[in-house]
């Protein structure tokens, strides 16, 4: 398996695929990656050259891009951020609710988490009718 900034990617992908398991590359920027060091996206990751794997290094350091635990630091400043001056979106964050305008009387199970029941839960030994 190649590494690349310290993140391995699979060797049997191609590479255009590949780069995507970097947090913060995507489609659209691996792509851009490529087409900038001339390497076929069609190429698979293990086939690689230590030159090109070199290059990629360079296109990704070269134009400032944020990616794995920069840009994890960065999102969770930005939340800490949005918290500590109280707004809406951070008060939304701090409770664990939908963010942005979602409703939240149905629905929103993802963010409130597995519903809580409430009243009487019978016992799974009980027979039907007796008690």
């Amino acid at each position: 398996m190649p590494r690349l900034l310290g993140v391995e990617i699979p060797a049997e992908k191609r590479i255009e695929a590949s780069l995507t398991y970097i947090f913060g590359i995507g489609s659209s920027a691996s792509k851009r990656i490529l087409d900038q060091t001339r390497i076929d996206p069609n190429l698979r990751a293990k086939d690689l050259t230590p030159q090109q794997i070199n290059d990629i290094i360079h296109a990704i350091t070269g134009n400032k891009m944020l990616i794995e635990g920069d840009l994890r630091r960065e999102l969770q400043g930005n939340l800490k951020r949005l918290q500590a001056i109280n707004c809406y979106r951070g008060i939304r964050h701090r409770r664990g609710l939908p963010v942005r305008g979602q409703r939240t009387s149905t629905n929103a199970r993802t963010r409130k988490g597995p519903r809580k029941t409430v009243g009487v839960i019978r016992n799974k030994d009980a027979k039907a009718g007796k008690v």
